[in-house]
């Protein structure tokens, strides 16, 4: 099951976490937090976003 977790630091900086979700359907699943918190000032992006680009390659690269 997909989840968003938010850190806030002491400081007051915010920082979006998204869990379990496929591939870049994550950035749909925060969008209304991140509008919410205000500008991105840095975004790092996991494995699990790229996913389904990987196996999208895989599966051409066998075909040939």
């Amino acid at each position: 099951m997909p989840w968003i977790e938010i850190i806030v630091s002491p400081s007051g900086q915010s920082q979006v976490q998204t869990k379990g979700f496929d591939s870049a359907t994550c950035r749909t699943g925060s969008q209304f937090i991140e509008r919410a918190l205000g500008q991105t000032t840095n975004e790092q992006l996991t494995s699990e976003f790229y996913q389904d680009q990987l196996s999208l390659q895989a599966t051409e690269t066998e075909g040939v």
